[in-house]
């Protein structure tokens, strides 16, 4: 095993996606020096800015940030923005699943074609290193256990094919051209700044506004849960010393049912069970997922480090304290109210 100890990535990182949920969190902590010798490091962020994209979550004003808005699919625009950074981390991608049951099409324009695009300006622009971010939706359901890196990718969604489909494309570049990448298959992510569509905001935004919350079927499916943060680590870590070619599955450790979920946050905004509605079962839901991330913290050293509890509890203090921001966002569209 080759383990990294050089970091190519200290000089200028661009970050696709870096506007929205995660891909912002991973860029605000880069900023503030929270990723050990990245103090002056200088990041370029691509957005495009649909509807999940959002200038205000990250620091408009800050000397060592670069805000471009544009598209992962435009080649033109990747080889022209590319050269001269040292490294490529891949946040952009459409990723709400309900969203991919009515609308396939972007998710497969934005999710493969879009990552081609990145590798191929990548490649071209001599990038030394990049980090493809993925999910652990690829791997489908699994009943027991959990998932390792060498487990079967069989999704059961439009977005989890376009993001399966996508981990293969990042592959096809690392062997057959030899391009320096890695891929992160994480769990599901919550934290501050999560758009309001997502299952704890938008739980957690109706009780505040006093509204019902929609719980699909008996709320039995279970999801493991990962705060942004640690999430955010981990991607850093798999940047700095994680090998070319090798996947990396990002757990927390945090299993729960949907109903635990809605349970926890009625208990946290002082609402009863008399704000929850139940309502028909998605198409085709994942009954559970788990991911074994063993190799990522036996290679890497990675734990993570904010426990579900606290987590949760500083992310409903945080959306207590920030309306104008989830509610600029969440009534942005029609349908989201």
């Amino acid at each position: 095993m080759t383990r990294r100890t050089g970091s190519p990535d200290s000089g200028k990182i661009l970050v696709t996606g870096g506007a929205g949920f995660i891909g912002s969190h991973y860029v605000r902590t880069l900023l503030a020096g929270g990723y050990e010798g990245h103090e002056r490091t200088e990041v370029t962020v691509l957005d495009k800015l649909t509807y999940a994209g959002n200038r205000d979550n990250l620091p408009a004003e800050h000397p060592r940030l670069t805000f471009v808005r544009g598209d992962v699919c435009d080649l033109r625009l990747l080889l022209d923005l590319f050269p001269g950074h040292d490294s490529v981390v891949h946040f952009a991608a459409e990723s709400h699943v309900d969203r991919s049951l009515v609308s396939a099409a972007e998710f497969v324009t934005t999710n493969v074609s879009g990552t081609q695009s990145v590798m191929e300006a990548a490649l071209r622009s001599g990038i030394r290193r990049v980090v493809h971010i993925s999910t652990d939706e690829v791997y489908g359901a699994i009943e027991k256990g959990s998932w390792t890196e060498e487990s079967p990718l069989l999704p059961n969604s439009p977005y989890a094919a376009a993001k399966a489909a996508s981990d293969l494309m990042v592959r096809s570049y690392w062997r057959s051209h030899g391009l320096d990448v890695s891929i992160t298959r994480c769990s599901n992510n919550y934290g501050p700044y999560q758009h309001p569509e997502k299952l704890i905001p938008r739980f957690l935004t109706n009780l505040l506004e006093g509204e019902t919350v929609p719980l699909y079927g008996a709320g039995t499916n279970v999801r493991e849960w990962l705060h942004v943060d640690d999430h955010c680590r981990a991607v850093q870590l798999v940047l700095a010393h994680g090998r070319a070619g090798e996947i990396y599955n990002v757990g927390g450790g945090s299993e729960r049912t949907n109903r635990g979920i809605t349970e926890l946050l009625l208990e946290l905004t002082g609402s009863d069970w008399s704000s929850v509605v139940h309502v028909p079962d998605r198409k085709g839901h994942d009954v559970r997922y788990s991911l074994d991330d063993s190799k990522i913290r036996d290679e890497l050293g990675y734990a993570p480090r904010v426990s579900f509890e606290a987590g949760v509890a500083a992310t409903v203090a945080w959306y207590q304290d920030n309306p104008g921001w989830w509610k600029a966002v969440k009534h942005a569209q029609e349908g989201l109210r």
